[in-house]
């Protein structure tokens, strides 16, 4: 059965009550395939246009994806926090999955949001840009999952560009100026952290930034955070990420990325499809 995953909700610009609707909306018109993606936004523009203090993004979110989580658990829900307050309040329509959908969290490089969702019991969603520290914070998450006492060891999404050509050169011709577009869209959407925007709820994202601005379509394949080449290139680049970062549960691809015609895309995912995956559905089928 085919999962639809949000990528992601903001609940620091959302009221619960509205998301919790929608989520249960979704989850019925689905038919209870549903999981929701949460993020805490990054962007000083939103925030400054939302009128939102980016000091109160961390308590903000919280707050609201605890309401949300009782809203679709529970009927008659009373709430008083520091940002929302509702009397006794029932979410309709209920969840079709029960006692709710699975929920993801994003987290890019702070350690205390990858703790945090693994305490809560969350999934996580998140991206290859932290490189190197990746894997002590997908470790940290791991360990909080279970020293909180839930089953397992959590679940762990990672999001990739994807390119698959026959020739590996070919291949990283198509791929190289889209994620170059890619990466420079990126930092000037974030740019606000480089022209003085700060806060203690995003601790170095100022250094984040200013390394992506760095950043290169080279560099992100030498560090396994895009994967562009023939099906057996990919085939290793997948595996050895995978064992820098001590495992993933789930790859989310992106296939028509900047701009990428839709026939190269349809043609690269087939490929994959046909090449690639089989390899890594047999290990999963062997629970490695």
């Amino acid at each position: 059965t085919m999962r639809l995953i949000t990528g992601a909700v903001l609940p620091v610009f959302n009221h619960p009550l509205k998301l919790a609707g929608e989520i249960g909306m979704l989850d019925a018109i689905s038919g209870g395939r549903l999981e929701v993606g949460f993020a805490r936004a990054f962007l000083p523009h939103e925030f400054q246009r939302f009128g939102v203090s980016l000091d109160e993004s961390r308590e903000r979110f919280e707050e609201g994806i605890a309401i949300v989580d009782r809203l679709l658990r529970e009927e008659n829900v009373a709430f008083e926090g520091r940002f929302h307050r509702f009397p006794a309040t029932t979410s309709l329509p209920r969840p079709t999955q029960q006692p709710r959908p699975p929920f993801w969290v994003a987290a890019l490089a702070t350690e205390a949001s990858f703790i945090n969702a693994g305490t809560h019991g969350y999934s996580i969603m998140a991206i290859p840009l932290a490189g190197a520290k990746l894997a002590s914070l997908l470790s940290a998450y791991r360990d909080a999952w279970r020293s909180a006492g839930h089953p397992g060891d959590g679940r762990v999404m990672l999001a990739f560009h994807m390119l698959c050509h026959e020739d590996e050169a070919t291949a990283h011709d198509l791929a190289r100026d889209l994620i170059n577009q890619y990466l420079a869209s990126l930092v000037d959407g974030a740019s606000g952290w480089l022209d003085g925007s700060s806060s203690d709820d995003y601790p170095g994202y100022d250094a984040i930034i200013r390394g992506l601005k760095a950043d290169s379509f080279e560099s992100q394949l030498a560090q396994g955070a895009v994967w562009v080449g023939s099906p057996d290139s990919i085939s290793e680049q997948i595996a050895a990420y995978a064992d820098a970062v001590g495992g993933f549960e789930v790859a989310s691809m992106q296939v028509n990325f900047a701009g990428l015609p839709y026939d190269i895309a349809t043609r690269s995912l087939d490929l994959f499809g046909r090449e690639v995956l089989p390899k890594f559905s047999a290990l999963a089928a062997t629970g490695q």
